[in-house]
């Protein structure tokens, strides 16, 4: 097979017997792959790909790029398109995560753009609080957003056009207006009533005190206004100065600790992305504050089973696959955390031979609750988007609010969100993610790359909470063992487990649910719950899947969007 990018191969042929005084006839299928899931092809372009979950933020990136910017620059219009079209999942009040590749340099880069917790607000202050945990509404869960000085890091690093002309395309959507989609108007929707008793939530997000309806007009001036002084000012006039002030005061007058200096003193962190080998194949990943070397570990230990020999969606498949995920999601309970917090046996965690020590555990024919492991011996939504440029440049972001529209609080007159992503700290003592003043709480946002002998051949990510490093881990083993091309990899019916073990520390004492799409047989189902599997169908959140893959024997990119959603793939 060639990895790099599998030939499409005609499986049959439909043949047409005519009647009498007709000729035969022989026609393709419609679907020519034969993959039953598949809803289109490929996208293929020569010079440049974007693949975002909003076609106008799609077209933004493309024009972008027709104007001498970058994949970085286009990856940014984008993703300020999208704070404006999605705020459903994102925005300039979140954090971001990006993996660039640099042709010029033929190396990877990463980036973490994330917050920091307040420096004023203290454990002992959740414990007076009489809270178990950090509520995911109100002034408790903002840390610092961090999404503005990750632009200003990765557009001095990779940019070409001034960053005004950049963040121009959503500056003008924001003041003139665009179309809600389908799905935002419905996710905006569900968003209002948890929102609405928070500060400026209602004068910012919704028309007359609700959600803007499917196919509705909907503007945001305020976030016009904040967007051009960012553009000309720069990163400062985010994190210092008035708009500093504004976010402060609005934080602390709903009982917050949100402070001027907390923004004055953030920082962006540019780390090195860490790999795995699958079968020829390197997968990198940031490593933790984020999730992302849950999916290498998943990989590890799929890679000692002949996956294609199980074949897709077979009840084989599936129980390995939710077994090797528990393993690794009983580790991200246990370790993973803000690394100028706890000292992450990162490399102990994505060996190949803790993965062989972790495979032992797996039953063929029993689901058991499992427990971290010893890797030291071995040393609710969000956006993701991908860009690539007629220079062989590529970049995987990704961005978000944590639960939808973050926690409800809004700094006045700004035309934004305060994210929530501090609802993820623990507040018991003791453990890696536990809450410290000025500590990254542990991020579910993770964007993917892969590369083959050292050269770019996939940038993808599939946003989605805990779903997020099953899918990048289903994506890989849907190309590689499995065959398929980018797209039907993204449509291919998706395998979600939860509830064995959480992000705040605890391993569960069940087995958890394996969450399954339509498509998969019946007796596959049976065979499950014979395993121990408690399965549900077409119940969870399966994730949201962009991806540019690049063709170097043709000198071509493809691209692939998620056809759960109103997103596009589209180059020139």
């Amino acid at each position: 097979m060639n990895i790099r990018h599998q030939k499409l191969l005609i499986p049959g042929l439909v043949v047409l017997f005519a009647m009498s005084g007709f000729s035969c006839q022989t026609l393709a299928a419609d679907r020519i792959t034969g993959k039953t899931f598949a809803t289109r092809s490929e996208v293929i372009a020569s010079h440049a790909m974007a693949a975002t979950s909003q076609p106008l933020a799609t077209q933004v990136a493309l024009d972008i790029m027709k104007n001498g910017g970058s994949a970085v620059d286009a990856a940014i219009a984008a993703n300020a398109c999208l704070g404006l079209m999605e705020p459903t999942g994102n925005g300039i009040g979140g954090d971001l995560f990006a993996i660039v590749w640099d042709a010029e340099s033929g190396k990877l880069h990463g980036l973490n753009a994330s917050g920091r917790s307040p420096a004023n607000l203290s454990l002992e202050e959740f414990r007076n609080r009489e809270l178990d945990f950090v509520p995911p509404y109100g002034p408790l869960p903002i840390t610092v957003p961090g999404c503005v000085d990750g632009w200003f890091e990765l557009h001095q690093k990779f940019g070409r056009l001034p960053m005004e002309d950049v963040l121009a395309p959503a500056i003008g959507y924001a003041r003139e207006g665009f179309p809600v989609s389908e799905l935002i108007a419905y996710y905006w929707d569900l968003s209002v009533p948890t929102r609405a008793p928070y500060a400026n939530f209602t004068e910012t997000f919704t028309i007359d005190g609700r959600a803007p309806r499917k196919g509705e007009i909907w503007k945001n001036p305020m976030l016009a206004r904040t967007l051009e002084t960012i553009g000309k000012k720069g990163r400062d006039a985010f994190y210092k100065g008035p708009l500093a002030e504004v976010m402060a005061r609005t934080v602390q007058q709903a009982g917050g600790f949100l402070s001027v200096e907390d923004l004055a003193k953030h920082r962006s962190e540019w780390v090195q992305p860490v790999s795995t080998n699958y079968r020829g194949v390197d997968v990198w990943e940031l490593p933790p504050n984020g999730q992302g070397i849950a999916a290498l570990q998943i990989l590890n230990i799929m890679e000692g089973y002949p996956v294609k020999e199980l074949g897709f969606g077979s009840a084989e498949y599936i129980h390995t696959f939710v077994e090797a995920k528990k393993l690794a999601f009983a580790d991200r309970a246990r370790f993973y955390a803000d690394m100028d917090f706890s000292d992450v046996p990162v490399q102990g965690l994505i060996s190949k031979q803790y993965a062989e020590e972790r495979r032992k555990l797996i039953k063929p024919r029993s689901a058991p609750t499992v427990d971290s492991g010893h890797p030291a011996l071995y040393e609710g939504d969000t956006i993701y988007l991908t860009c690539a440029d007629s220079k062989g440049n590529m970049v995987s972001l990704i961005q978000s609010n944590y639960r939808g529209m973050g926690c409800g609080i809004c700094p006045k007159g700004l035309g934004f969100g305060f994210q929530d992503r501090g609802e993820l700290f623990d507040l018991k003592e003791g453990r890696a993610n536990t809450y410290a003043p000025g500590k990254r709480p542990f991020h579910t946002i993770i964007p993917a790359f892969a590369t083959i002998d050292g050269k770019p051949w996939l940038s993808f990510g599939v946003m989605g909470g805990a779903t997020q490093p099953q899918a990048h881990a289903q994506i890989i083993i849907n190309l590689v063992d499995f065959g398929m091309n980018l797209q039907e990899a993204g449509d291919a019916p998706r395998i979600l487990h939860s509830g064995s073990s959480q992000p705040t520390g605890q391993i569960m004492n069940d087995g958890g649910t394996v969450y399954l799409e339509s498509g998969i047989d019946y007796e596959v189902l049976r065979d499950l719950a014979n395993r121990g599997h408690k399965v549900q169908i077409n119940v969870g959140s399966f994730g949201g899947y962009q991806a540019i893959l690049f063709d170097d024997d043709q000198g071509v990119y493809y691209g692939a969007s998620e056809s759960r959603k109103d997103g596009q793939a589209a180059g020139f």
